[in-house]
């Protein structure tokens, strides 16, 4: 399997990223190992589900970031478990956590938001977690993809913990109008979540179309990244994208 393509600038100015999509359930396993992933895998971006909600949970998350050469950019329990870690590449333009709308009996979700700048290139980012019920989730593609209209960026990056499938129909609004890394640039492995019958790729990666997808899948032969490690860290495992992004 070949490498994927590092951070950089190309000669045109355009900035190749990586960005790391993760599920981190809370911080409850072994954070250690959580940090040893992220650092391995050197993103630029990490786009966070499950971040700590409760006591003391900025402190968590900035130990976090720290651990694994990142800063905390916005998120958290202001968005209701996504976040954004972000390297010092990134300069932030702006950032906003959104609450979605509350269905009674489950469980509050959240977008986590930001535009950042790599140069000249300007690129809003998104963290998501969708609901576990399937009309809800629907509704939230709908919301995200209006979200990500209305940040004003010609260029966007989204990803989270779908909680479905590529046949589900939240997955398939936002990979109708997104581009779903994995899909385009298949690279390293295809499930993120172990633990069903069948194991199924429910955390993803989506650019909108002008962005270049030079590779995306979980990271299973990352240098550094162990198998006991990813084990560990939590139970999903985590989605890494390069992407060059153009400049206008």
């Amino acid at each position: 399997m070949e490498l994927l393509p590092n951070s950089r600038t190309e000669s045109d100015g355009s900035p190749v990223l990586r960005v790391l999509s993760y599920n981190i359930r809370s911080m409850r396993d072994d954070t250690a190992a959580l940090a040893r992933v992220i650092t391995a895998c050197a993103p630029d971006l990490v786009l966070v589900q499950e971040a700590p909600r409760f006591f003391r949970w900025r402190k968590k998350l900035a130990r976090l970031a720290a651990a694994s050469g990142q800063v905390v950019l916005t998120g958290g329990a202001t968005a209701a478990g996504p976040a954004i870690l972000c390297s010092l590449r990134a300069a932030i333009e702006h950032t906003e956590d959104v609450l979605l709308p509350l269905t009674s009996g489950l469980h509050r979700r959240g977008l986590a938001t930001a535009v950042v700048r790599f140069g000249d290139v300007r690129l809003g980012v998104l963290s998501c977690h969708l609901s576990l019920q399937k009309d809800e989730r629907r509704e939230q593609a709908g919301m995200l993809l209006d979200r990500l209209a209305a940040m004003g960026v010609e260029h966007a990056v989204a990803g989270g913990d779908l909680n479905e499938g590529p046949d589900g129909p939240a997955f398939r609004l936002l990979s109708g109008a997104l581009q779903d890394c994995r899909a385009v640039a298949p690279w390293g492995g295809e499930i993120t979540w172990p633990h069903s019958g069948p194991p199924r790729r429910i955390d993803a990666v989506f650019a909108t179309k002008g962005v270049e997808v030079l590779g995306c899948g979980v990271p299973l032969r990352q240098p550094g990244v162990t198998r006991a490690d990813l084990i560990a860290a939590t139970d999903h495992l985590p989605v890494l994208a390069a992407l060059r992004v153009p400049v206008a």
